[in-house]
């Protein structure tokens, strides 16, 4: 199995085959400032008061490319794992602060290690330039379709873990991305030597060795694991 980083998105394998990763992400709930900044109203691009449900952070605005409005964005993973995501989507989310702009894409490609694209209107360099700072957040009914046993992260963050004896090792709360292949990053409840309560960590690589089953209907994962381990 795979996992992928969508920052673009996030995917991921959990298989010895070579994993793709795209990056963790929660959404965070933001609320539409009514002072929202004159940007982009006239270009297509609108203020809107929430985000969709669905929305994932996938990267951020930081610079203009070139001359006739078009934006440089950030992935939160290298675009080549999972700048698809923000490439294939058709409306992107802005966010900054308390501001929310539905913003149509007219064309977005993979630049190098990032992502350069042509939002809806009219546009200049100046306009551009103005974007930087925002997040971009994209749908994640847009994500591309993938392949078997292929997961973006984002579906993976929350996750019961438990072992095939059915003793639970924690709930998955990130993905870290080694270069070989994603691990899953857990927590679990645990206790000190004083016996007062303290958060506890279990580092599992997302690799069919050790990861048997991903049930996303049951939000669980089993493992191959021990839990003193």
């Amino acid at each position: 199995m795979s996992v992928r980083d969508s920052s673009g998105s996030g995917r991921a394998k959990t298989t010895s085959r070579a994993s793709v990763s795209f990056g963790a992400f929660a959404r965070k709930p933001v609320e539409r400032n009514e002072a929202s900044a004159a940007v982009g109203q006239a270009s297509g691009i609108e203020p809107v008061d929430t985000l969709p449900d669905d929305a994932v952070e996938v990267g951020a605005i930081v610079d203009a490319y070139g001359l006739k409005g078009w934006v440089k964005v950030a992935a939160h993973a290298s675009a080549r794992q999972g700048g698809d995501a923000l490439t294939s989507a058709k409306c992107w989310w802005l966010v900054k602060g308390r501001e929310i702009k539905s913003a149509p894409v007219v064309v977005a490609k993979v630049h190098g290690d990032s992502v350069v694209a042509q939002l809806s209107g009219p546009g200049d360099r100046d306009q551009a330039l103005a974007w930087r700072g925002w997040c971009v957040h994209v749908c994640r009914s847009d994500f591309p379709a993938l392949g078997t046993d292929e997961f973006y992260w984002v579906d993976l963050i929350g996750l019961e873990v438990v072992n095939e004896a059915g003793i639970a090792l924690g709930v998955v709360i990130d993905l870290i991305d080694n270069g070989a292949h994603s691990v899953l990053r857990i927590e679990y409840p645990s206790q000190d030597k004083d016996g007062q309560p303290v958060t506890g960590e279990r580092l599992i690589p997302f690799v069919g060795v050790y990861v048997k089953t991903v049930d996303q209907a049951a939000r669980r994962i089993v493992v191959d694991w021990e839990a003193d381990y």
